[in-house]
C-alpha cells in the first residue's frame, strides 16, 4: 500500500475535523471553551466518548493482550459498570450541584487550598502521561508507515499531529471536541467491523463459526480463581470499577464533556448509555484479538516481539492493501481523541485551579482568553516533548504502563475525593501535598516487594486501590478533631 495513498486519507480526515471546527468553533468564548455553553446533547457525548476513552492504547494493545490474557480484560469491563454507575448517581449529582467547571474546586470547598492544588496537580500530572502514551503507540505507527518513507523525523511527525490538534481546538475546546469525538469513534468502530470481517473472510468462515471457534479456544477464557495471579477475577472487577472512577469520574477530561450537557438528568443518561456501548464495544475488541491470533496460526505468522504490534502487523503486510487502509484509518481516528480532550482539559484545570481566572474580576474576557490561549500553546509543547521522551524508554505493552503510571498518580486523588465524600472530618490541609506524595512511595515498594510480603501475591490493577487506602488514611490521621474544613 502507497504512503501516499495513505497521507491523502490522513489529509482528508483531518480536513474534515477542520470542517466541522469551522462549523463549532464561531462565536465561541471561554464558557464555551470549558463547558461547551452547558449546551451539548447527551446523545453526542454519550456517542464520542467511546472514542474518547478507547484512543490508541485499546485499539491496539487490548487485542494483543488476548494471547496472554484471554478475555479477562472484561472481568475489568465488568467493573467499569459499577464504576460509572457511582459516577452518574454520586459525583456528578454533586458536581452539578456545586455548578463546577474544574471538579477539584470541590476540594477546595470540603478541605480547602492545598488540597485543591494536590488534586489538580495530580490531574494535570496523569493526564500528560497518560495522554503522551496514548497518544506514542498511534504516532509511533504511522511514523513507520507513513512518514518514514518520507524521510520526515519522528519529532516533525509529532509536532504536526500537536500544531494540528492545537489549532482544532484552540478556539472552540470542549465544544469543538464534543463533534470531533463522534466523527472519530465513527471511523475507530468501522475500522474494528471492517477488520474483524476481512480476517473471517480470508479464513472462509462465517461470523458464526469465528465466534463458535473462539468461543472453544483458550483465548475466551474469561475467569481466572488463582487469587495470587494479576487476572484473579476479583482484582480485576475491584480494579475496573475504581479505575472507571477515577479515571472518568475524577479526570477532568471526561468530566467536562459531561458538564458540558444541559442538566443533570441528560449527563447521568448519558453515562447509562456510554456504558452500554462501552461493553459491547470492549468485547468486540476482545474478539479481535481473538482472531488476530487464530489468523496468525492459520497462516503461519510469526508472532511480533510486543504484542502492541500484532494488530498492524497483520492488517498492514498479511491482510492486503483494503485491511491496512482500514486499519491506519482507525488508527488515525485514535490519535486525535488521545490529546484533544487531554489538551482542553489541561488548559482548563490549569487556568482555573493555578491561575484562577474564573475568581480574577480584575481581568477582562478578553485578557482571560489571551491568558487561555498561552496555557494551551504551553501544555502542546509540554505534550509533544513528553511523546518524544517517551519514545525513547518505551520497553513494554503501552496499556500496562498506562493502568500502571494511573495506578501511581490517580491514588491519592482517589483517596482525596473518598475522604471528602464518605466522613465529614477536616483535614490539617497544608500537611495533604506530603500525604499525596508519600502514598505512592510506599505504594511502590509495597507492590515490588509483594511476592515476599504477601506469601506469593503480586498486585495487578488494584493497585490504585491500595494507594488510594493509604492516601485515605494519612488524611484519616492527619484529620482535625473539630474547627471548619480547610483551616489548619
Amino acid at each position: 500500500m502507497s504512503p501516499s495513498i495513505i497521507l491523502l486519507c490522513f489529509v482528508a480526515y483531518t480536513a474534515l475535523l477542520f470542517v466541522i471546527t469551522w462549523l463549532t468553533a464561531r462565536k465561541s468564548t471561554n464558557r464555551s471553551f470549558f463547558i461547551g455553553n452547558k449546551a451539548s446533547p447527551w446523545f453526542v457525548v454519550a456517542y464520542g466518548m467511546i472514542g474518547a476513552s478507547m484512543s490508541g492504547v485499546t485499539f491496539m494493545s487490548v487485542p494483543g493482550w488476548v494471547g496472554t490474557a484471554g478475555f479477562s480484560y472484561m472481568m475489568v469491563v465488568v467493573g467499569y459498570v459499577f464504576g460509572y454507575i457511582v459516577i452518574a448517581t454520586v459525583l456528578l449529582p454533586l458536581y452539578y450541584r456545586l455548578n463546577l467547571t474544574s471538579i477539584y474546586s470541590y476540594l477546595e470547598t470540603r478541605f480547602g487550598f492545598w488540597s485543591y492544588r494536590t488534586g489538580a496537580f495530580y490531574f494535570i500530572l496523569s493526564r500528560t502521561i497518560g495522554a503522551s502514551f496514548r497518544m506514542f503507540l498511534v504516532v509511533n505507527v504511522l511514523q513507520i508507515f507513513i512518514f518514514d518513507a518520507f524521510n520526515i523525523p519522528f519529532f516533525i511527525t509529532v509536532l504536526i499531529f500537536i500544531v494540528l490538534i492545537l489549532l482544532y481546538t484552540f478556539k472552540g475546546g470542549i465544544k469543538t471536541i464534543i463533534w470531533t469525538d463522534t466523527i472519530q469513534t465513527t471511523f475507530m468502530l468501522l475500522s474494528l467491523v471492517m477488520s474483524i470481517y476481512l480476517i473471517i473472510n480470508s479464513m472462509g468462515l462465517n461470523l458464526g463459526e469465528m465466534i463458535n471457534k473462539v468461543y472453544l479456544s483458550n483465548y475466551s477464557k474469561m475467569i481466572f480463581t488463582d487469587w495470587s495471579d494479576k487476572r484473579f477475577f476479583v482484582k480485576e472487577l475491584l480494579s475496573g470499577a475504581f479505575i472507571a472512577i477515577v479515571m472518568t469520574g475524577l479526570d477532568q477530561e471526561m468530566m467536562q464533556k459531561n458538564l458540558s450537557c444541559r442538566s443533570l438528568k441528560d449527563a447521568q443518561k448519558n453515562m447509562f448509555t456510554f456504558t452500554g456501548i462501552m461493553v459491547a464495544v470492549n468485547l468486540t475488541i476482545l474478539f479481535l484479538g481473538a482472531n488476530l491470533y487464530m489468523f496468525a496460526s492459520y497462516k503461519g505468522i510469526q508472532m511480533p516481539l510486543k504484542s502492541d504490534d500484532l494488530f498492524p502487523v497483520i492488517a498492514i503486510t498479511h491482510l492486503g492493501p483494503l485491511a491496512g487502509l482500514v486499519f491506519l484509518i482507525g488508527l488515525i481516528s485514535a490519535a486525535y481523541p488521545s490529546a484533544d480532550g487531554a489538551l482542553t482539559s489541561l488548559t482548563t484545570s490549569f487556568s482555573i485551579d493555578f491561575l484562577g481566572i474564573n475568581k480574577r474580576p480584575e481581568l477582562s474576557e478578553q485578557q482571560k482568553k489571551r491568558i487561555r490561549q498561552t496555557v494551551h500553546i504551553a501544555f502542546a509543547i509540554v505534550l509533544l516533548m513528553v511523546i518524544v521522551l517517551f519514545r525513547a524508554i518505551n520497553d513494554r505493552a503501552v496499556i500496562d504502563k498506562l493502568f500502571t503510571v494511573a495506578g501511581y498518580t490517580y491514588g491519592p486523588l482517589l483517596g482525596l475525593f473518598a475522604f471528602g465524600l464518605f466522613t465529614k472530618f477536616p483535614v490539617r490541609d497544608r500537611w495533604v501535598p506530603l500525604i499525596a506524595l508519600l502514598s505512592p512511595i510506599i505504594c511502590y515498594f509495597l507492590s515490588e516487594y509483594s511476592v515476599d510480603i504477601f506469601h506469593g501475591y503480586r498486585f495487578g490493577f488494584e493497585l490504585l486501590i491500595l494507594n488510594g487506602m493509604i492516601t485515605f488514611a494519612g488524611l484519616l490521621l492527619f484529620r482535625k478533631k473539630r474547627g471548619p474544613a480547610g483551616a489548619d
